[in-house]
């Protein structure tokens, strides 16, 4: 199968609300290997966006260990967290997350501003080569007010690559597409995959998703169910 990128040992995440103890993820063991795509599938409150949280350094095991390109991510303190996302991961969300007073070429450009001192003529090329990759050159200078649902996404995905993350992570990265759109955004993902060796990996419940990736985790209840 290759190198593994992303390891899971025994990985449980219980959240307390007074009394009462909720698990959302229940002894998970699994591994995601280099430029694979994997999707997790299943139900709402299954699991699926906690275990993107973990993966993501955004949250931590309540037990177990999370390996993520050989990084121990339990140890990580908040800014190391902070840093290692900004060194190695990148996040499409659902509701794009662009933001609205930035043109589709800040939006994009705003990563390399942010955690990589990156010179601007260096910005630029990187930034267009990946407008060009995902066919919105020609809306580089629109707000994201003026973008359709797709292209937004589009804008999202440029965005979540500009860094050459080894990793892509994706919450239901399709939900607000329509076919068409959804099937450009699933591509591009292919495309960069083979051209780049990035790993990517979805929650989602959508059967377009779940026909275009390597492996599908089935999640219930907090359990690997398949």
């Amino acid at each position: 199968m290759g190198e593994e990128i992303v390891q899971l040992k025994g990985v449980s995440k219980v959240y307390q609300t007074g009394e009462v103890e909720q698990w959302a993820l229940r002894d998970i063991s699994l591994a995601i290997y280099k430029s694979e795509i994997v999707a997790f599938a299943g139900p709402s409150g299954s699991g699926k966006t906690t275990i993107l949280n973990i993966i993501g350094a955004m949250d931590k095991p309540s037990q177990g260990r999370a390996v993520v390109d050989g990084v121990e991510l339990n140890n990580l303190s908040k800014r190391e967290a902070a840093l290692f996302r900004g060194a190695h991961l990148g996040f499409i969300f659902q509701s794009f997350n662009l933001l609205p007073v930035l043109t589709a070429f800040e939006n994009v450009e705003y990563p390399l501003v942010l955690i990589k001192k990156v010179k601007a003529s260096e910005r630029k090329k990187a930034v267009l080569t990946l407008l060009k990759a995902v066919q919105m050159e020609e809306h580089k200078d629109k707000i994201p007010d003026q973008l359709s649902g797709g292209q937004k996404q589009r804008i999202a995905v440029a965005r979540a690559l500009v860094t050459h993350p080894k990793i892509v992570l994706a919450d239901e990265p399709t939900a607000n597409l329509d076919g068409k759109s959804a099937q450009m955004v699933l591509d591009l993902m292919h495309k960069m995959r083979d051209q780049l060796g990035v790993t990517f990996i979805f929650s989602t419940h959508d059967p377009r998703i779940l026909q275009n990736v390597d492996r599908i985790y089935r999640l219930e209840d907090g359990k690997l169910i398949q």
